[in-house]
């Protein structure tokens, strides 16, 4: 069965025992165990081993649905670097979501798989000779041009006689963003090209010059972890002026407009998450007032979530190995770490763990979870509540483990990377296996 969500609402009041960012079909069975889309994770990880990534099928539909919900008459387009796989792939085209890829890799998983090339664009501000070569000979739908170079460069592999849709990336000077190292609308990082310094509008004009290149659009992406409409309401307003602009100097009306991703999930309960819902509302106003004021047609919008959509359909198990205190300092290691889920590395990501596979009576204590690799800054979660009688042996679930796990994971210590298990009305199956040592030792062809 189908269960209905909304992710697009605030979270609830944090508690002891608050579900909220788990996926809706999470019930606990009152002896300690959780259930996701049916199948207990008890059995999850006693069949499929840990560490092991648990993705909720319906979860992960259901966002997709209140997407559309939202923005009817745009294009909702699925950020694939947040996780892909060829299922992952499968899910989004049945639920008529477009992709978003940024490398050849990506774009030849989703296209083997079935998905129609003509729904996916292809990102990147710094494209490969072969990343380009492989859009054009699979029929990507759109390139996002990032740079001046890639004009001439896209320009020179396109067949006489035929044409390529671009949109070019723009910087519309909007800070926004969780972290620093995830905000990308201001001018002091490598993505796009601005319109304070007037890059965009000279790509924009060696682009009309070239006759296999249609300019179909603008395209501007603020950062990750938005919780706010603000942010999009600006870019809106200041991409319409650039719209107009064009119009102005070269005689062109655009008709598209894509305002990128980055909308919060709540990876601890009580943060904020984006209301999706009205800032559809939002941006659709601004979008008509703006366009009414600069006598433009309204153009077509697209979105590009990825996180929203997989990120809180992901819960990461894994078993304890050991539990040392050190002073005044609980350390809970576990069999995964870093090379599963580098963001707390990162960007200083805070997760909510919690015990799964019994109950226990004891007080919570502060812990810090820490992973099995040989770095200081091997933390997965710092300073958070566990039961004070947790040991090795035991089963530690953390939630919204969806995007940005396993897609950034690599082989640090020569240890595999976890598989993906979906769980649906009930049933559990295998979508990416193991890793293991003879895969990674495959690779290592020189003595």
């Amino acid at each position: 069965m189908t269960t209905s969500i909304a992710p697009i609402a605030p979270q609830r009041s944090p508690g002891a025992d608050d579900l909220s960012i788990w996926p809706a079909s999470t019930l606990p069975d009152g002896h300690g165990d959780i259930a996701v889309g049916g199948v207990s994770l008890t059995e999850v990880a006693e069949r499929f081993g840990t560490p092991v990534y648990v993705l909720d099928e319906d979860e992960v539909r259901n966002r997709c649905r209140a997407y559309h919900r939202a923005f009817p008459d745009a294009d909702v387009v699925y950020a694939a670097k947040a996780f892909l796989c060829r299922a992952m792939a499968h899910w989004v085209e049945e639920e008529g979501l477009g992709l978003d890829v940024c490398s050849a890799g990506e774009l030849e998983l989703a296209v083997t798989t079935g998905f129609p090339p003509e729904r996916i664009v292809l990102h990147g501000n710094a494209k490969s000779p072969q990343d380009l070569q492989t859009a054009l000979r699979l029929g990507v739908g759109r390139i996002v041009i990032d740079s001046a170079p890639e004009v001439v460069r896209l320009a020179a592999l396109i067949p006489a006689g035929s044409r390529q849709q671009v949109m070019v990336r723009v910087v519309p000077g909007v800070a926004a963003g969780g972290h620093a190292a995830v905000r990308t609308g201001t001018d002091d990082q490598k993505f796009g090209l601005s319109i304070t310094d007037g890059s965009a509008q000279h790509v924009i004009s060696r682009i009309l010059r070239q006759p296999s290149l249609e300019l179909v659009g603008l395209h501007c992406h603020l950062g990750s972890q938005i919780a706010a409409a603000k942010p999009y309401v600006l870019a809106v307003r200041r991409l319409v002026g650039l719209l107009a602009r064009i119009r102005d100097v070269h005689g062109v009306t655009l008709p598209q407009l894509d305002l990128g991703g980055g909308h919060a999930v709540a990876y601890r309960p009580g943060e904020e998450v984006l209301d999706v819902a009205a800032v559809a509302g939002r941006v659709r106003d601004e979008l008509a007032s703006s366009c009414a004021a600069a006598d433009l047609p309204v153009p077509r919008l697209t979105i590009e979530p990825g996180r929203a959509i997989v990120g809180p359909a992901g819960v990461a198990l894994y078993r304890v190995l050991t539990v040392k205190r050190t002073g005044e300092h609980t350390f809970v290691a576990v069999d995964g770490g870093m090379s599963d889920n580098p963001r707390p590395a990162l960007y200083g990501v805070r997760y909510a763990p919690r015990l799964v596979g019994r109950r226990s009576a004891a007080e919570p204590s502060r812990v810090t979870v820490v992973g099995r690799h040989c770095e200081a800054g091997d933390v997965l979660a710092a300073d958070v509540p566990l039961p004070g009688d947790i040991r090795p042996g035991d089963l530690v679930a953390v939630p919204v483990a969806g995007a940005y796990h396993l897609s950034m994971a690599s082989h640090y210590n020569l240890v595999g990377r976890p598989p993906v298990v979906a769980v649906t009305e009930g049933s559990a199956r295998l979508l990416v296996r193991r890793e293991t040592l003879a895969d990674i030792r495959s690779r290592d062809v020189g003595l």
